[in-house]
């Protein structure tokens, strides 16, 4: 249960597309371009009230498409805005070229995402391949739990793309975060603006003092190293992430790491996992622990930049792991989170837990404690050598036949 942190918190209830709508009115940016798309419209929708209300001053620019609402935030951006959008599945494929875009010519913008299914066959339910798709698109990709950390996140990631000079984009699993009304604490207007801070940028072409050209053709003579600088940019908003953390934790109370460890520190046995599934995970742990089973839990909430070297770390003294992914890859090996996991591991020479790697969850089918204790009791047989670890991807709660 969310507990107000904060001497001027105050606690709503708000379901997380209302909550991510009331962050973005207290960050107030200078223009917001979207267009809308089912479980993410609500978002777009109140926000665009607020301005048509007069309540902001931001411009709101409801434009054609999403690849149009892309194009016009990377404009604003350039131009020298605080510039933000929102959308959601189909919505984030149509903004594929211009994802690239905007991180290519490092600019700062702000994305609520709600995780939806991608087509075909056409669904409109959370799963995560949508942010998955673009996992390597240069945008930094922070995951929320519940509405609180939505809330949270939204306001970090306005600190966070404008010191990383990266894109940066919040998710929420659609329907499960974003249709679902919680108990918030929200912070008073006037202290998160003064977190985030004003925006002033170190270049931007509306300087007419400045005047510099952006986005000219790169050819073999320096287009290489123009994306070592990006992938460098990337690497480096690791610390950015952690900084800004650490200083949301001075101001408003609640802390935020890379990952959240949670019973993770004497377990045995583990669970891996992105977004609200951790809170029902968590549950399960609960339980299992008061049967003397030493679980535990790894919830990663920064997915780009990748915290390689914190979860080989955190998951070295593991027997079992299982990484749970709300995603598939059609690689025709393993899914997303599942690969970057085992990756770390191995390069940071960690050889000792048994990984075996699960999808879950397509389309918003139901992920309940009982398919994750199902999971746990097959981590407990493994860790036991009782049961030899899986080679390939499990699928949790699917007809297969």
């Amino acid at each position: 249960m969310i507990k107000t942190v904060y001497s001027k918190g105050k606690l709503v209830a708000k379901t997380g597309n209302e909550v991510v709508a009331e962050a973005m009115r207290q960050i107030e940016p200078d223009v917001v371009a979207a267009y809308p798309i089912t479980p993410a419209t609500e978002i777009v929708q109140i926000f665009s009230q607020f301005v048509a209300d007069g309540i902001v001053k931001s411009e709101y620019v409801a434009v054609e498409s999403e690849h149009s609402a892309m194009s016009a935030t990377i404009g604003a951006s350039a131009a020298g805005a605080r510039a933000m959008t929102g959308t959601s599945s189909q919505g984030l494929s149509l903004m594929w070229e211009m994802l690239y875009i905007a991180s290519g010519l490092r600019l700062p913008i702000v994305m609520a995402e709600v995780n939806r299914a991608i087509s075909a066959p056409i669904n409109i339910h959370g799963d995560q391949s949508d942010t998955m798709g673009a996992r390597d698109a240069g945008w930094i990709q922070i995951y929320s739990e519940n509405s609180q950390e939505a809330y949270d996140n939204m306001i970090q990631a306005t600190r966070i793309a404008e010191k990383a000079k990266l894109p940066t984009l919040v998710t929420t699993d659609g329907f499960i975060i974003s249709h679902c009304m919680e108990v918030v604490e929200t912070y008073p207007d006037a202290d998160v603006k003064a977190f985030i801070g004003k925006y002033e940028p170190e270049r931007y072409l509306l300087d007419i003092k400045k005047p510099y050209t952006l986005g000219s053709i790169d050819l073999q003579d320096y287009y290489f190293e123009h994306r070592y600088q990006l992938a460098q940019a990337m690497r480096n908003a690791k610390n950015i992430v952690l900084d800004v953390a650490k200083d949301f934790e001075k101001t408003f109370g609640r802390k935020y790491d890379l990952c959240e460890k949670y019973m993770l520190d004497d377990a045995e046995i583990a669970i891996a996992v992105i977004g609200s599934t951790a809170g029902t995970a968590k549950v399960v742990v609960n339980e299992l622990r008061e049967k003397g089973i030493k679980a535990g839990l790894l919830k990663i909430r920064v997915y780009r930049p990748f915290p390689a070297e914190e979860i080989a770390k955190d998951l070295a003294h593991v027997k079992a792991v299982a990484v749970m992914d709300r995603a598939d890859s059609c690689s025709g090996a393993f899914a997303p989170v599942y690969s970057d996991i085992v990756a770390s591991l191995y390069a940071s020479g960690v050889t000792n837990p048994k990984v075996v790697n699960y999808v879950y969850g397509l389309g918003g089918r139901e992920i309940n404690t009982g398919h994750i204790i199902g999971i746990y009791e097959m981590l407990c047989k493994i860790a036991s050598g009782t049961e030899k670890s899986s080679n390939k991807v499990e699928y949790i709660n699917v007809r297969i036949k």
